[in-house]
């Protein structure tokens, strides 16, 4: 009896580069209590580095929510780690460091779930329309409409560049971010 052997992801041993780790979590500045992503009475509660408390506004009583530097730092790093998981679930086409660290950077900022196209284009080998679509993806509903956030603008920028060119095999070179 033969059996067929399942096919590795090629990206199984992939991790987000401490290069582009340390540009997120940059861009991602530290509040160290709750706020709304889009401003006053906007957007999302969210708090620390970029990380949702809740879809909607935050309460009166969320606002005034301090956090710790390291609760902060742990769950900036749990959020990386959980956004690395997703990719290397929802991606089977193999991935440069360059294409996998803009992946993570957007699933980590829209979740799976907003990224779940994105991986649709890369898995179909549609790198241009992945490159698109991320472009694409710089409005956030906010009071049940749908507005530009000027913020995402150069992140989706920087996402989408990677996968503006052929697909690239990882090579020596992409692979020094790994250390």
């Amino acid at each position: 009896m033969s059996s067929t052997p399942l096919t590795a992801n090629p990206n199984v041993n992939m991790r987000m580069s401490l290069i582009a780790k340390a540009k997120m979590r940059s861009t991602e500045k530290a509040v160290y209590n709750y706020y709304n992503d889009m401003g006053k009475n906007k957007g999302h509660c969210t708090w620390g580095a970029g990380i949702l408390a809740h879809r909607g506004v935050c309460s009166e009583e969320e606002l005034k929510r301090k956090v710790s530097v390291t609760s902060v730092e742990i769950e900036f790093e749990r959020n990386v780690a959980e956004a690395e998981r997703a990719v290397k679930r929802n991606v089977i086409v193999e991935l440069n460091q360059a294409q996998f660290d803009a992946l993570v950077s957007l699933t980590f900022n829209t979740g799976a779930w907003g990224a779940n196209a994105t991986y649709g284009y890369l898995n179909r080998g549609n790198f241009a329309g992945a490159a698109s679509n991320i472009s694409s993806m710089t409005k956030v509903r906010v009071n049940g409409k749908k507005v530009l956030a000027p913020g995402l603008i150069k992140r989706r920028a920087e996402e989408s560049a990677p996968f503006r060119t052929a697909p690239a095999h990882r090579s020596s070179s992409n692979n020094q971010a790994r250390e």
